[in-house]
């Protein structure tokens, strides 16, 4: 019994050997679809650098920005595949995904500040979507902003009567096709990569995004009007493949932990001053004009999304969705 225990445990100890080479660090491909000097690329780089000092070199993180290495319809089914180990997709990717729950980031006004934000992503409402990944070979590690969305188009976007009509690119969720049907728009589904040339050309009218993805995106350069409208939220899950994640040695994944913890920390920071930024930078082009809402204008753009709220009940949850009123203390009767 004695010879055959020793047998089993030196054939196990010569498989984990060989599935990491003495001396050969452990690397981790991590990619994303958007700039490397946007919140998101800026803060995987920070964790990159963390990763590696803290482990002394053990692990290896290669960046991979700009969809050089999976684009946003390839990344998914990439780390579930083990082709690449981490990603930071929007939450909207989820719902294609089969967990619908994470869509209720993109419904419209549910967030009024970052402080009522992070009482969600940081805390038990948060855990819990998060851990929904798990059924699908996937862990999630943190969640890290982008920022609050803007508006862009070639005429001014000052009330919802002004979306009649209009093209909208979107990412591919039904609560934003939702979203902008309530606005009268057309909202059509297009990868990040192309969101430039679509606008360009015309297949799209205008689209949401962060100021710091307009601006890194050159969306700017083919948009006449940007309205600051703070009318939704655009984040990120920081995700890894979850065989993968279990397979590392328990010091490494410590080691991990602790430089995700302090690259959110960095991500969040980040983020609102590049946000900042980018606005005062697009300003200083003179090719967009800058459209501040009006109390009253903003009302009408709350007013005519709240409802799709409770039209996207059945989708991401209602459960979900009375989870984070209650943790932000958001009413939607007050409107």
């Amino acid at each position: 019994m004695k010879k055959t225990l020793a047998t089993l445990f030196g054939a196990m100890a010569l498989l984990v050997s060989s599935a990491v080479p003495a001396g050969e660090p452990i690397v981790i491909k991590f990619s994303h679809v958007v700039a490397h000097d946007t919140p998101k690329g800026l803060s995987a780089e920070y964790f990159r650098k963390l990763a590696e000092e803290r482990t002394q070199g053990r692990v290896k993180v290669e960046v991979y920005p700009n969809s050089t290495l999976y684009k946003d319809g390839e990344e998914m089914q990439a780390l579930q595949l083990g082709s690449v180990q981490m990603l930071a997709p929007s939450l909207a990717k989820f719902g294609p995904l089969g967990v619908r729950e994470f869509e209720v980031f993109d419904l419209p006004y549910l967030f009024s500040d970052y402080t009522g934000l992070h009482k969600v992503t940081q805390g038990p409402v948060g855990k819990q979507l998060l851990d929904k990944l798990q059924s699908k070979g996937i862990t999630g590690l943190a969640y890290w902003d982008n920022g609050f969305k803007v508006v862009t188009a070639n005429k001014p976007m000052h009330v919802p009567a002004d979306f009649k009509g209009l093209k909208f690119r979107i990412q591919s969720s039904k609560v934003l096709d939702a979203q902008f049907r309530a606005l009268g728009a057309i909202p059509q589904v297009m990868a990040f990569s192309e969101v430039y040339q679509g606008l360009q050309t015309g297949v799209v009218d205008g689209t949401e995004n962060t100021t710091s993805n307009v601006l890194t995106q050159r969306m700017n350069e083919v948009q006449k009007y940007l309205t600051v409208s703070n009318h939704g939220y655009i984040g990120y899950a920081v995700i890894v493949n979850k065989k993968f994640w279990d397979g590392l040695p328990p010091d490494i994944r410590t080691a991990l932990e602790g430089a995700m913890r302090d690259a959110t920390t960095y991500a969040d920071d980040i983020a609102r001053k590049e946000n900042d930024d980018a606005l005062e930078k697009i300003k200083s082009t003179g090719k967009t004009q800058i459209i501040a809402l009006t109390p009253a204008e903003r009302v009408q753009w709350k007013q005519a999304l709240i409802k799709v709220h409770r039209q996207q009940e059945s989708r991401v949850g209602k459960d979900t969705i009375e989870a984070i009123y209650k943790a932000t203390g958001f009413d939607p009767a007050r409107l």
